[in-house]
């Protein structure tokens, strides 16, 4: 059985840094490309960042390059996305995502992506 596990969310102030974790587990991750995704309330869910676990190739959303950086640990199977100079405008529900195909130009689109995490909220106060 899949399990995506995020942790490390919270409340930080504006300018700070988190870096939030996802656990995967259930199977082997080295041909599937690993997202972030987040979603405000009110809001539709929104691409964050993204990497192909063989290869390690990386792609973000305009609104994070730059501050974000996702990375991925195959012996701990887990994937990291740090997040630097932080906004009152990232605050969200912040969602792992696995995608079984990691190659192709969809990797902004939620419904490509076979699994999920529980999410985990990012609050930055200004």
């Amino acid at each position: 059985q899949v399990q995506l596990v995020e942790s490390g969310g919270g409340l930080v102030q504006a300018g700070g840094s988190l870096r939030l974790s996802c656990a995967a587990s259930g199977r082997t991750f080295s041909n599937y490309r690993m997202g972030w995704f987040r979603q405000a309330p009110g809001k539709e869910r929104e691409f964050v960042a993204a990497i192909r676990w063989n290869g390690g190739n990386t792609v973000y959303a305009e609104s994070v390059k730059g501050r974000f950086t996702i990375s991925r640990d195959s012996a701990k199977n887990t994937v990291s996305l740090q997040m630097n100079s932080l906004k009152p405008d990232d605050t969200a529900v912040y969602y792992c995502a696995a995608d079984s195909r990691p190659y192709g130009l969809g990797y902004a689109l939620s419904s490509r992506y076979d699994y999920w995490g529980q999410g985990t909220q990012v609050t930055v106060s200004s």
